[in-house]
């Protein structure tokens, strides 16, 4: 699963310039132009990384970030604020409201790729992992295999995105929506019951050699993966 980049900028061209060289870097690249718009979004679902524009139509890019550190599921997103204020007043309060990092217009775009890297290995170096591992599980992104207690586990395409996409926060509970909007795409109309249909798939090929469920149901509110 590719790692997901929302870009929060309302410059069309700079816009498809990022979305270029993101996507050449092999990121799912979201891009918003306006702040209300981005805000609504995030709540709906949270990328791996935000690019975020200081000034905006609407919300601003400086709001929106004092914003999303108050919401716990954006509290650690990493984020790079990026704008033409370069006094050290506005890196000040840039910093000061959130952002892990500040990139001043004009800007070399081979630098902030690299930089969103370095920043994705230090936030969340699980992301990062060619080898992910929630208790007995284990999933080789390079590989694309999944082995429980070193066995093989086979798993087809959507039900393998489904399990890396829960094994990035073990012990939280996502709702049908959010699974749906994170593994399938908020642009493609899929029935809240297929969530259910591929979490009993995937449930029952991690539990095929081994009776424990490692996928919690919590009623009314959605399913988590259990760390243990």
């Amino acid at each position: 699963m590719p790692l997901r980049l929302m870009i929060v900028e309302d410059d069309e061209p700079l816009v498809e310039l990022l979305r270029y060289n993101f996507e050449a870097a092999g990121y799912d690249v979201e891009t918003v132009m306006h702040g209300d718009e981005a805000e609504a979004r995030l709540k709906e679902a949270v990328p791996d990384i935000l690019i975020l524009d200081w000034m905006l139509p609407g919300l601003s890019g400086i709001e929106l970030c004092r914003r999303l550190r108050q919401r716990p599921a954006t509290q650690k997103l990493p984020l790079i604020m990026l704008t033409a204020r370069g006094e050290e007043p506005d890196r000040v309060r840039g910093f000061e409201t959130g952002a892990d990092d500040y990139v001043v217009k004009p800007f070399s775009v081979n630098e902030l790729v690299a930089r969103a890297g370095r920043l994705l290995t230090r936030a969340h170096p699980d992301l990062m992992a060619d080898v992910v591992q929630v208790g007995d599980i284990e999933l080789d992104r390079a590989a694309m295999i999944v082995k429980r207690r070193g066995q093989p586990v086979h798993l087809g395409p959507t039900d393998y995105r489904l399990l890396e996409f829960l094994m990035k926060a073990p012990g939280r509970v996502f709702s049908r929506e959010q699974l749906l909007n994170n593994v399938w795409g908020n642009d493609v109309y899929i029935d809240d019951r297929t969530v259910d249909v591929h979490i009993g798939r995937l449930r029952k090929a991690l539990q095929r050699a081994w009776k424990a469920d490692p996928i919690r149901t919590v009623r009314g509110a959605g399913y988590s993966l259990n760390a243990k």
